[in-house]
């Protein structure tokens, strides 16, 4: 199954469902549509991982410049987690540490609410 990426809004967080696999030229599109979004506002950015099936090297490699560059301009990165493979592949490179990880929508959307 290829990627599927849709888009959605909750309040100042911009989400990305993704479902399928990320193998190969489909990180190359994800890598697309998460790059406007962060040059556009580098703000908060919610990776939805939960329907993942499959990540490659590329699929991480995209993951990771969206960290980076959100982290680099004051924004932020969080994840849903994956299942299956996909969330092997992120355990075993330790990237369910590095970048923040929720187990579903309504802790990480609370997450990025200030803290008072």
């Amino acid at each position: 199954m290829s990627l599927q990426i849709s888009t959605r809004q909750f309040n100042d967080v911009t989400i990305l469902d993704l479902r399928g696999s990320l193998l190969g030229t489909e990180g190359e599109r994800l890598r697309v549509v998460s790059k406007s979004f962060v040059d556009i506002d580098p703000g908060k950015l919610l990776f939805n991982l939960t329907e993942l099936r499959q990540i490659d090297s590329s699929g991480i490699c995209v993951v990771v410049q969206a960290h980076l560059s959100l982290k680099k301009r004051g924004g932020n990165l969080k994840l849903i987690t994956p299942q299956g493979q996909a969330r092997d592949t992120l355990m075993v490179l330790h990237l369910l540490d590095i970048i923040p990880t929720f187990e579903n929508e309504a802790q990480a959307l609370a997450s990025f609410a200030p803290k008072n």
